[in-house]
């Protein structure tokens, strides 16, 4: 018998339907709830007490959905507050940092990596202590793009402004010797032939949505809840508010039609931490 609960995911808006698209991709009989939190985006200019509470929240919406593992796919939450959610639960919670960390840490050949993303996970200085707790000698560059997300969801994935505004922001990256860099924003995977075209052979770019989804098909196959059952796959989408052109991003993000989507009057389970 397969387990039909469906794979719980989360963020504060858009960008973690790349992650969804990645699993949908690696888990195609897995059902999937999304709820994105768009009324309360963006949670990077946050404190960590709000962060934490908006993120149990949203676990607990999904909770109340029968979900049988909850993806974080958002890096600010995955970066400040996953510690205290799995404390808080006792079903799997993953977040999109550490399989971005394993993935580095096993291609990186010079042991120089960096790091891309907004300017609160680079300021949170995560992957730099992750990486280095988990290898001596490690060296970490950190860069914040923040003009990455909003030509992301523009839809300028490629031309020669998005180039340059690649160029400008990878060029410290370039001069410090990297061979392995992290994408570590849900928004980047939509930039990953532009960053990787700047960069050309001599940097492996580690696609974090990507590397997350290959994280929760091993969860699912170790603790025994794979669905394997002849059912119709369900894929619902939740969202706290509808901002202007959301359908056409949201398909972007997800790279197909963005069905089932709802719209709901969000009022948060009152959780005390």
């Amino acid at each position: 018998m397969g387990d039909i609960r469906p794979i719980g995911i989360f963020d504060s808006g858009v960008g973690g339907l790349t992650v969804v698209r990645e699993i949908i991709k690696k888990c195609p009989n897995e059902n999937i709830v999304y709820f994105g939190d768009t009324a309360r985006v963006p949670y990077g200019t946050k404190s960590p007490k709000v962060i934490e509470k908006f993120a149990l929240q949203d676990i607990l919406f999904l909770l109340d959905r029968h979900v049988k593992l909850v993806v974080a796919a958002c890096h600010t939450v995955s970066s400040v507050v996953l510690d205290h959610l799995v404390q808080n639960f006792h079903l799997p919670i993953l977040g999109v940092v550490e399989p971005g960390v394993k993935a580095a840490l096993d291609i990186t050949k010079n042991d120089r990596i960096g790091v891309i993303g907004t300017r609160g996970t680079i300021q949170s200085g995560t992957y730099e202590r992750k990486l280095k707790e988990k290898r001596n000698g490690i060296t970490v560059i950190s860069q914040a793009c923040p003009l990455f997300v909003p030509i992301a969801e523009e839809g300028w994935l490629e031309g020669d402004v998005t180039e340059r505004i690649v160029e400008i922001y990878l060029s410290p990256l370039q001069k410090q010797g990297i061979d392995t860099l992290i994408l570590g924003c849900t928004h980047y995977p939509l930039l990953k032939p532009v960053i990787q075209k700047v960069f050309g052979d001599t940097v492996h770019v580690i696609d974090s949505a990507e590397e997350t989804a290959k994280l929760v098909t091993r969860r699912l196959k170790l603790i025994g809840i794979e669905n394997n059952q002849e059912e119709p796959i369900r894929h619902d989408f939740y969202v706290s508010d509808i901002p202007y052109h959301f359908q056409e991003i949201g398909e972007r993000f997800l790279g197909t039609k963005l069905e089932s989507l709802t719209c709901i009057d969000f009022e948060p389970f009152d959780f005390k931490a």
